[in-house]
Order: C-alpha cells, then structure tokens, then sequence
C-alpha cells in the first residue's frame, strides 16, 4: 500500500516511515503543501496522511481544496490539535480518520487499512478473490486452504490489483506502489514480480492489457494452483 504522509517535523515523519514501512506500506513523504500538490499531481496513493499545522498553508484549506478537484483518496488527519471543533472541522473538510498526536503505530497502521478497505468497497479486514484469501494486515495469503508465502512486494502488488477491482492499472502506477515515487527500480523489476505472483498463484491472476497495462484476472480456483 502506497501512503503519502505529509509532516513538517523531521522526528515524527522519520519516525513514521520507518515504523510503516515495518508495517509493509510504501510511503513517500512531503514537508510543505507545495510538495504535497506536487505529488499528488504525479501519483494517486492509496492513503494520505495530513498534518494541519504546515508551514506553507493550512492543511484543511489544502484538503477542502483536494476535495473540491476530485481526489477521492482516503486522508488520515494526523495533528496536535484535540479540540472537538477541530476534529469536527477535519471530518467536514474532507478526512475519513482524525488521529491525535502522540499515537500508537499499530493503531495508525490498523486505521490506514480499514480506510483502504473502505475505499474499495469492502467491509472484511480479509480479501476474497474465488478460492484466494488475502488477509493485508498480517501478510497471509491462501489459495483454498493451502497457505502462499509471498515477499513483501509481492504482497503489495497482489493487494493493489485486488483493491483496483479489474480496473486497469498503469505500469507507472504499479511501479509507484512498490517502490514509491523516488524509488530506483530495474526496468523489468514489474514483470519479475508479476511473473513470481502467476507461478505462486496461476497464470490467470494477472492479465496483460496490450498498450495499457495490468488488471486482475476472474476469480482464482485451487485448482488454479501451480503444481
């Protein structure tokens, strides 16, 4: 899962992504609303988390503006700020979450699923693919009843895919969530992954959209299962 985080103080947001990415996300952060418009111009995360009190503009100006221009991600308000107008300022600006600072990590990282999981329409913490469960938040995947050990990237793809629903997804915008927007990837690290996913998982999971990119295949069988 791609995460935008969005924090001034180098302490708290270095902290962060080292306990998220601990927790198997991808997360690119931004220090000011500037670089914040920017990245959300080049990526679509799958989450954001927002802190208010930025140096360069209020962060619910910037997030009612998002809003406004049609960006459906879900946001996460991560701030200082526990009075009962600013949280119910936050939710009426456009945030799906309002987290006080200070904050446990695994709670933040249990809210950011079920944020995920309610932008894609799902109830259940587990994925349900046909005979393919996907469980994101513990990292466990089974084909019927056989557990699939998958690598973190893996993991990740196969999340993304499931969360896209057969929407069509860019190489850039899987490439984006696996590796971030600064990340060094190899030019065929993408089809190494995906060609891993089909062996584990059967050549129908992925299909190949020619000129466009990737989409989830039909509902996974076990005896779509590789031998």
């Amino acid at each position: 899962m791609q995460v935008l985080l969005i924090e001034d103080d180098e302490l708290v947001a270095s902290g962060l992504v080292a306990g998220l990415e601990l927790h198997g996300f991808v997360v690119d952060r931004v220090s000011n609303g500037r670089q914040a418009r920017h990245a959300t111009s080049l990526f679509s995360p799958d989450a954001i988390i927002l802190d208010l009190g930025l140096p360069d503009v209020d962060g619910l100006a910037m997030l009612r503006q998002w809003r406004s221009e049609g960006l459906n991600a879900p946001v996460l308000i991560l701030t200082a700020r526990d009075a009962l107008n600013d949280r119910v300022a936050g939710l009426e600006a456009g945030g799906d979450d309002y987290v006080l600072k200070p904050f446990e990590l695994d709670e933040l990282a249990a809210r950011l699923h079920a944020l995920v999981r309610r932008a894609a329409g799902r109830s259940a913490s587990e994925i349900v693919h046909g005979d393919l469960v996907v469980r994101p938040s513990r990292g466990e995947v089974f084909l019927g009843e056989h557990p699939v050990m998958l690598s973190r990237r893996e993991l990740a793809l196969l999340e993304k895919f499931l969360n896209a629903r057969g929407v069509v997804l860019t190489e850039e915008q899987l490439k984006d969530s696996l590796y971030g927007m600064h990340g060094d990837i190899e030019s065929n690290a993408l089809n190494v992954h995906i060609y891993h996913l089909r062996k584990k998982l059967g050549r129908g999971l992925i299909e190949t959209v020619r000129g466009l990119g990737f989409r989830l295949g039909p509902p996974l069988s076990v005896s779509d299962q590789p031998a």
